[in-house]
């Protein structure tokens, strides 16, 4: 179920809420070959399926970055800001990648919505505390902190 906040005042009131997840999101090689003609990372464990199967995860991963990126549209799904007339990414805190995503698998967010303070310009700094879930692994695929700003 999808959090609903209009303004920054709603805004401020979700710190310290639970988001929830996002739904699963299965990651196609095609997807991951798009991300590395994108990126220019063109390494084996990527893209090259014969010799990613004979590597150490078994066959082609997920760029970390991909992964990382995914959670803008999945955050869509956890969360729908109105009354607003701009949000912006801010930048990041502590991200990691405790575990590979294996083409073939599926993802998925999960978030907190961490402090939510006042920012110069008429605007509020929100914290998103994430994890992108990786189904059937123990260790999720990423964590960390995405900050964004949303201005009246």
């Amino acid at each position: 179920m999808t959090t609903k906040a209009h303004g920054l005042e709603e805004l401020k009131a979700l710190a310290g809420t639970d988001l929830g997840g996002s739904d699963w999101l299965e990651i196609t090689q095609e997807r991951v070959g798009t991300f590395a003609d994108a990126t220019d990372d063109h390494q084996w464990i990527h893209v090259d399926t014969d010799a990613a199967a004979a590597g150490p995860f078994g066959g082609t991963v997920a760029h970390g970055y991909l992964t990382l990126s995914l959670v803008i549209p999945l955050f869509t799904q956890l969360l729908e800001i109105s009354g607003v007339s701009m949000s912006v990414n801010y930048g990041l805190g502590k991200v990691r990648f405790p575990s590979p995503v294996r083409v073939g698998s599926r993802i998925r967010l999960t978030g907190t919505v961490g402090a939510v303070v006042d920012v110069a310009g008429g605007g509020v700094q929100m914290e998103l505390n994430f994890a992108v879930e990786n189904d059937g692994s123990e260790k999720p695929a990423c964590v960390g902190q995405a900050l964004y700003r949303h201005y009246a």
